[in-house]
C-alpha cells in the first residue's frame, strides 16, 4: 500500500519478514514516476518498528 503525504513524501507500507532490494527499488521507481524526492518503506513485520524503517531519496534533497 502506498500513501502520499502532502504531495512530498511517499510511504510504502509492508508487513513482510525481510525487506529486499526489490522492495527498495519498487519505492525508488514510485519516486521517479511521481517526481517526488523522498520516500519511506515501513515494514510492520519487524520485531521493532525502528528496524523496519528505510529511507529512500530520489536524487538530492534541496
Amino acid at each position: 500500500m502506498n500513501l502520499i503525504v502532502a504531495r512530498k513524501v511517499i510511504l510504502e507500507l509492508k508487513s513482510i519478514e525481510c525487506v529486499t532490494n526489490a522492495h527498495k527499488k519498487q519505492l525508488l521507481t514510485y519516486l521517479r514516476l511521481t517526481g517526488m524526492k523522498l520516500g519511506y518503506l515501513l515494514n510492520f513485520g519487524e520485531a521493532l518498528m525502528k528496524d523496519g524503517i528505510t529511507r529512500t531519496i530520489n536524487g538530492q534533497l534541496g
